[in-house]
């Protein structure tokens, strides 16, 4: 099953509570009557007592290992990010064991995940933990929202994981209930901003997290037993192939890089199978955001 989907752009667009208003045209969202919101919340509370998923990261609230799970299921398979998420706990038990780890270190133990900007932001997003708030998780979607890679989602899935916070949000599976319950005949596609008012009228306020998790895992059931309803919204993008992609030959200068000190662009493209032009656009990339750097012909990580 795949993990949270977040829409292209920024390390986190999936919308969240104050996303701007509709344009003119577009569907309002249904006012529901306390007698639908009864019955919604009713079935899927039953479902989650039934089906629901033990995930360990299910079972602490902890900011710290809250905002690693979520990073990590970004774009990322459930079943690839449980070994992961248990030994990056044992490396990097908290903030601090992060924030103050050599980035090859932390790079190394995310090889195999993807998306490796995703370790950058959360060391990063420890560090200013430690240097703006004395080592303790800000409780605020703004002060999250704040923090180097936290977008909207993000933000309102710490508050409401760690904290029990009523923050509305909305993700990939999410999203496929909504449409699929409110959505069901429409004829266009549906954007976040009419899905957003709903999560809202239907949230749980006393027990937001659990109802987080009953909708998510509700949704991904959804989605392996009818078409998925995620194909209709407005916010649906397939992931690009990953095979020929700049994100397999940023990937490859990474892994040869925590693996070896420094090593040449030719010998990475040797070493992968790539092709060097691939390697070398990727790298000058990477340069650019400051993740690695030359020393005359080699190229190593970048050391903070």
């Amino acid at each position: 099953m795949a993990g949270r989907k977040m829409t292209a752009g920024c390390p986190d667009t999936a919308a969240a509570c104050g996303a701007a208003g509709m344009p003119a045209g577009e569907r309002a969202a249904p006012l529901l009557s306390g007698q639908e919101v009864s019955a919604f919340r009713s079935e899927l509370w039953a479902f989650y007592r039934e089906h629901g998923r033990q995930l360990p990261w299910r079972h602490t609230d902890d900011p710290y290992r809250v905002l690693l799970s979520e990073l990590m299921l970004q774009q990322t398979q459930v079943a690839r990010v449980l070994p992961k998420f248990e030994a990056w706990l044992q490396r990097f038990p908290d903030l601090q064991s992060l924030a103050e780890a050599p980035l090859p270190d932390v790079l190394a133990l995310w090889n195999g995940l993807g998306y490796n900007r995703r370790a950058i932001y959360l060391q990063k997003a420890c560090r200013e933990v430690l240097s703006r708030y004395g080592g303790i998780f800000p409780r605020t979607e703004a002060e999250l929202r704040a923090l180097p890679g936290i977008g909207p989602y993000t933000a309102g899935a710490v508050c409401a994981f760690a904290f029990n916070l009523p923050a509305v949000f909305v993700e990939t599976n999410i999203r496929a209930v909504f449409i699929q319950r409110f959505f069901s005949d429409a004829s266009e596609k549906v954007d976040d901003r009419e899905i957003l008012p709903l999560v809202e009228q239907t949230l749980d306020t006393g027990n937001p997290r659990e109802w987080y998790y009953a909708l998510m895992d509700y949704g991904a059931e959804l989605k392996r037993t009818v078409t998925n309803p995620t194909r209709r919204s407005r916010q649906y993008t397939r992931q690009s192939r990953f095979e020929g992609s700049f994100r397999q030959a940023r990937g490859a200068i990474l892994r040869q890089l925590t693996r070896q000190p420094s090593a040449r662009l030719a010998e990475i493209a040797a070493a992968e199978g790539i092709e060097l032009a691939r390697i070398e656009a990727a790298a000058r990339k990477l340069v650019q955001e400051g993740i690695i750097q030359a020393e005359g012909s080699r190229f190593c990580i970048r050391q903070d």
